[in-house]
């Protein structure tokens, strides 16, 4: 199960990549790993515990070094589904994925669930976070690099299913929330509007770097386009 891939911008050979893991069992290939010859050769540099994987990976855009990953840890059975764990969380590295650490100031306490996470391009300080958790489940933002975080909403609709957020590239206060309906808010994730002008349970997400009017949906209907920012869409019905 991979959750994420990011190559680096530099040097094409390095590749983070976030697995999830078997769904069904403890061990296997969970964590964050890295190449560093173009897929060659791996080696895991982040691995919590047997039952936690890695769900998302984000590099800043101006400094390959530095990375955040949001770790999960959750396990399949026949009967059910155990999601959540004191293994998942927030991570940074700056050191091209050689050494993380955790963030935890203003990140709520105990087992969380999924989280996912994206990174402002104009301010690569500015992240937002979907943290799933028991009674702070919600939106979170940093503005010191993960240093520390504050709770913007409860906004955070069936985070094991999505938890998809994007930014906006030149607004850090609009933010799309992916989930059953399109969440989007335009103060920082306090308040959000439902836009369900497509079809529902909206999964990615790409938002062009040159035009954020340009949007790209992926949704059980199929792919999105917009080009006002998301008041209107296209259905691509092929």
């Amino acid at each position: 199960q991979i959750a994420r891939v990011v190559v680096d911008p530099v040097d094409f050979n390095v590749v983070h990549v976030a697995a999830l893991g078997d769904l069904w069992g403890a061990g296997g290939e969970r964590g964050v790993y890295k190449t560093s010859d173009g897929g060659q050769t791996w080696k895991r540099t982040l691995h919590v515990n047997d039952d936690t994987g890695a769900t998302e990976l984000v590099m800043d855009p101006t400094n390959n070094k530095v990375l955040y990953a949001a770790t999960y840890q959750r396990r399949r059975a026949q009967w059910g589904m155990n999601g959540g764990g004191p293994g998942s969380g927030i991570w940074k590295s700056m050191d091209a994925g050689e050494t993380w650490t955790k963030l935890e100031t203003g990140i709520p306490e105990g087992a969380k669930g999924r989280i996912g996470m994206d990174i402002y391009r104009a301010n690569p300080n500015v992240l937002y976070a979907r943290v799933e958790h028991a009674t702070d489940s919600g939106v979170y933002r940093t503005d010191d690099g993960g240093g520390s975080w504050r709770k913007m909403s409860d906004v955070n609709p069936r985070p094991m299913y999505f938890s998809q957020i994007r930014i906006d590239p030149t607004n850090d206060l609009r933010v799309y929330v992916l989930g059953v309906q399109l969440h989007i808010s335009d103060d920082g994730g306090k308040t959000f509007i439902e836009n369900g002008a497509m079809h529902s349970d909206h999964h990615a997400m790409w938002i062009n770097p040159a035009n954020p009017n340009h949007i790209i949906d992926g949704n059980d209907g199929g792919v999105g386009l917009s080009y006002d920012k998301g008041a209107t869409w296209e259905a691509i019905t092929n």
